[in-house]
């Protein structure tokens, strides 16, 4: 008997294990109770000071203990819980030894404030601070846990010897495309024929004063802090701007051949993947969307599927004005009249953006929503934009059939990447 394979001849990539830890809470049943109850995981920020802020709110994960903190040591804590979760459920290998490697989205790592300014200290000048002094109190071995934490394989190192994952780790950051590449990769792998199994996982921990800071000045931030969890709004009118939020997701791939073999429930299929990126500019989208249009289109070829398939789309849905315009039109030139009529909702309009998370969080929710047949809401819509006449599921959830679902993941500098998931292989 040959080996199941797609329209195109490759391997059939299905999903078999999945977790996920949110601002709403850790694990999928909590998180999927709450999110098509349309709650929201978006508060007031405690983990410092805001003053003189403009935005004082996020999806910020506080109930994940870190002492002391650093957004690394949160991103990898968050990835620890959510690939648990996903590993025990595709009960695959044994503890410690997945039989496959592991592709990692994480955040860009730098050494962060309270690092820095115990360098300064050791210093102990009350000159400018030059590379050479640096260079002169980093040696020696004293700070050499802050070299481990903050390279950028750290993660990956740690999370491929907790799990036992195959091969070299692969860490990657494309922005808030992040979480959907890690997955293509992992698909790739398996249509390659490198590999039976995948570990995609995808984190992110960064609600700090810097990263809030930086987006602020981009003016990329809504500003409505007040209540915080209406802040978040996705299509509406009267959006401003995206949540900063922390978040992470897992999913383990395997090849349909090998999932079956060993009598694995099988969650969904990766039935396509597509990316398309520019060099337009560092955070606006190009104004023609070609490279949305593009990537949308390659996803839809990738999986051998017509728009008119798609039964539901999880947006990227970030809340900012041009985003979602943006986004708006790559769908309404791939679907045509249909863009009006297929449901769409961000889950960002209660989770906040998880940012380099956050393609792999949205795809377990995909699953979520293929499993369950329920669509969940997009919240604190009640002024719709009439530029942007998408069929929004509007704050309370939908029951819908749902077979194939597309969830779009559009990040800055032009990485753009969607991803197509059905419930059941062609």
């Amino acid at each position: 008997m040959s080996a199941p394979r797609d329209t195109f001849g490759r391997p059939i990539v299905v999903v078999t294990g999945m977790g996920v830890v949110t601002s709403l809470g850790a694990g999928k049943t909590d998180n999927w109770a709450k999110l098509t109850a349309g709650e929201s995981g978006i508060r007031t920020i405690t983990r410092f000071p805001t003053d003189g802020l403009k935005t004082t709110m996020a999806g910020s994960i506080d109930f994940v203990p870190v002492d002391p903190f650093s957004s690394t040591d949160l991103s990898e804590r968050l990835a620890d819980l959510a690939t648990e979760e996903a590993v025990a459920q595709a009960g695959i290998g044994s503890k410690g030894d997945f039989p496959g490697p592991l592709f990692l989205a994480v955040a860009p790592v730098e050494v962060e404030w309270p690092q820095r300014q115990a360098l300064g200290r050791a210093i102990g000048s009350s000159t400018p601070i030059d590379y050479d002094q640096m260079l002169r109190v980093s040696g020696g071995g004293r700070f050499t846990d802050y070299h481990r934490r903050f390279l950028f394989g750290s993660v990956a190192d740690h999370l491929a010897e907790t799990f036992g994952t195959k091969g070299s780790p692969i860490s990657l950051s494309t922005a808030c495309a992040s979480g959907a590449t890690a997955i293509q990769l992992g698909v790739e792998a398996i249509r390659r024929g490198e590999a039976d199994a995948a570990l995609c996982v995808a984190t992110d921990g960064s609600v700090n004063p810097e990263a809030l800071i930086r987006f602020s000045l981009l003016s990329a931030l809504s500003t409505q802090n007040d209540p915080p969890q209406g802040a978040a709004k996705p299509f509406a009118k009267n959006r401003d701007g995206f949540v900063m939020a922390e978040g992470a997701g897992a999913l383990v791939l395997e090849s349909l051949e090998a999932a079956t073999a060993r009598g694995a429930r099988i969650l969904g299929v990766l039935a396509g993947c597509g990316e398309l990126a520019d060099s337009f500019h560092r955070t606006r989208s190009s104004p023609d969307g070609k490279p949305i249009i593009g990537c949308v289109r390659n996803a839809l070829a990738d999986a051998g599927l017509d728009a008119d398939q798609i039964d539901y789309i999880n947006a990227h849905g970030t809340g900012t004005p041009e985003n979602d315009k943006m986004e708006y039109l790559g769908i309404s030139t791939v679907f045509g009249e249909r863009a009006s009529q297929v449901p769409v909702s961000s889950n960002k309009s209660m989770v906040g953006h998880t940012l380099s998370a956050a393609g792999a969080v949205e795809a377990v929710f995909s699953l979520l929503t293929l499993e369950h047949q329920r669509i969940p809401p997009t919240i604190n819509y009640d002024v719709p934009d009439p530029a942007i006449p998408f069929d929004v599921v509007p704050n309370t959830a939908r029951d819908a059939r749902v077979t194939t679902v597309m969830s779009n993941s559009f990040g800055f500098g032009g990485q753009n990447a969607s991803l197509i998931i059905t419930g059941e292989p062609a």
